[in-house]
């Protein structure tokens, strides 16, 4: 038989990446490719069946999918990382795509790297602690008041579709593989769920298999109630409400789909959900409240679908809301807006109106920080045959809303209200450095999205204008008074962790929660 240095000669770079990192476990598992590419003589088909035994099993055709560079160790770790996804979860070809030459190659990472490790042994990423604002004080004096509220806890939370991920992976070029795996991302969203225990989760991107095969199932192991609805069309994801059933019990669910047929400006996909509860406690709590999800179109230029997909939404609170006696019971208005706070959709949302007249559709959802060549928003909005007035209410007596306008509204020209009194539980601005506040971050950029609306009382007005609550102002004995929220990150908080996802926060979003407080509008009244 010829001998084997006669038989094949190894490249000089390979011996000396060998002699610098001297590790037998990757010299065993590179040995096979090396060895198929410089011989087929039987004694290298048992040198190469010799060191399989040993190692775990390596795929042949990682040497035609993926270009390795042998002097790199770190892409054998990213080539191994691959392998080991299932089938079902391996990344859609545009992720391999994204996977190019030279992030392949990068150098050997540090021992402190941010990586997280696919052994548990290993230290995980270092996490920044999100601390806990308090408002209870504020509304302490309502106490007296013994058994006529009620104190509840609402998340809001886009963990992100799986599918989504691997269709924009061009988003996620700082994240190390194992961390965009759905089982890892599962493990962790299920975890952060479970350990803030919220009466009231609302859940974006919601992949459809996902929420049927785990999601629901470990939702309902921890007590809850899961309400979802997918996306129209072809679209794998959905919204999801879910509530814990000691404490509410599900009144009605209203889905809402704002895709249109015969209706261009409502040809898009996205859905909201919008259930009434009433708060299980033994008496002094009788009216009940409505929790709102959604998650609106993502273009920035198209202001006008936006507004429209809201004006839907609105009309459907509206209805589910209306109480017997005429009055509205309280509203939570929780999702992903994609708009940025203070654009136009958002003041919308906050001052109950809009005078959209010359407004770029562009601007609509401040995204766009220069757009060009942007349509101005036009009279009006939305299509009359749509069936929902210009104050976001239904307007077709057959079609399960109200066609009554809200009071004392005098709309002339290009202008939509509402009848809600909603005010965002967050401040949008970090309270530590002064700088915005972030609730979505990824490779193109970082900033607030995400939101929890509610209906404050009516006297409030502190919290209109962005400041904190006023003691003045919690006997007022309507709507919900916030208690305590769960503080955001800056952009340099997240810097530190590495942006998202990371090893601790399995999303491009960091979850939303806030306590209220819920009164009893009849007996406070007396």
């Amino acid at each position: 038989m010829t001998s084997f240095s006669s038989s094949f000669h190894l490249p000089r770079h390979t011996f000396l990446w060998r002699n610098r990192y001297r590790s037998n476990l990757l010299w065993t598992q590179f040995c096979p490719f090396l060895l198929n590419r410089c011989c087929r003589s039987d004694f290298v088909q048992k040198v190469t069946r010799a060191s399989w035994r040993h190692q775990h099993t390596v795929n042949d055709k990682l040497a035609l999918r993926f270009p390795l560079d042998f002097s790199c160790v770190r892409s054998y770790y990213l080539a191994r990382t691959l392998l080991s996804i299932s089938d079902e979860d391996r990344p859609a070809k545009r992720l391999r795509k994204s996977l190019n030459h030279r992030q392949w190659c990068q150098k050997k990472p540090s021992s402190n790297t941010n990586s997280p490790s696919r052994k548990t042994s290993q230290s995980p990423l270092s996490e920044v602690e999100r601390q806990w604002e308090d408002f209870s004080h504020i509304s302490g004096r309502c106490q007296s008041l013994k058994g006529r509220f009620f104190d509840f806890s609402v998340m809001s939370y886009n963990i992100l579709s799986q599918k989504l991920l691997q269709d924009n992976a061009h988003l996620y070029k700082h994240c190390s593989l194992p961390i965009l795996d759905w089982n890892y991302r599962y493990t962790n969203i299920i975890k952060e769920i479970q350990r803030h225990n919220s009466d009231i989760v609302c859940l974006q991107e919601v992949q459809e298999d996902h929420y049927e095969t785990q999601i629901k199932p470990s939702l309902e192991s921890l007590g809850y109630h899961c309400e979802y609805k997918k996306r129209t069309g072809k679209k794998p994801d959905g919204c999801a409400v879910v509530f814990k059933q000691d404490s509410f019990s599900l009144v009605s669910c209203h889905p809402v789909e704002y895709f249109k047929p015969g209706i261009p400006l409502l040809d898009r996909d996205n859905v909201g959900l919008v259930l009434l509860l009433q708060p299980k406690v033994e008496k002094g709590i009788t009216n009940h409240l409505c929790v709102a999800n959604t998650h609106l179109l993502y273009n920035p230029r198209r202001g006008d679908i936006k507004l429209a997909q809201l004006g839907l939404l609105l009309a459907e609170i509206s209805h589910v809301a209306k109480q017997s006696d005429g009055t509205t019971c309280p509203v939570i208005l929780c999702g992903d807006f994609n708009s940025a706070p203070w654009s136009p959709l958002y003041h919308f949302i906050r001052e109950s109106k809009l005078e959209y007249h010359g407004i770029p559709m562009g601007k609509v959802s401040g995204q766009d920080d220069i757009p060009k060549g942007q349509r101005i928003l036009s009279a009006p909005l939305w299509p009359q045959h749509l069936g929902i007035s210009q104050q976001c209410q239904y307007e077709d007596p057959t079609s399960n809303g109200d066609i009554r306008n809200c009071e004392g509204s005098r709309i002339n020209g290009p202008c939509i209200e509402h009848c809600l009194n909603l005010t965002s539980a967050y401040s949008h601005h970090s309270s530590k450095r002064g700088q915005p506040e972030i609730t979505t971050c990824h490779s193109k950029r970082a900033m607030t999205v995400d939101y929890i609306f509610y209906s404050a009382a009516s006297r409030d007005t502190s919290l209109k204008s962005g400041t904190q609550p006023q003691e003045s102002n919690v006997l007022s004995g309507e709507g919900l008074h916030l208690l305590t929220r769960l503080a955001l990150f800056d952009e340099t908080d997240l810097h530190a962790v590495n942006g998202l996802p990371n090893a601790n926060n399995s999303s491009d979003h960091l979850p939303l929660l806030a306590c209220f407080r819920l009164h009893n509008l009849q007996t406070a009244a007396t």
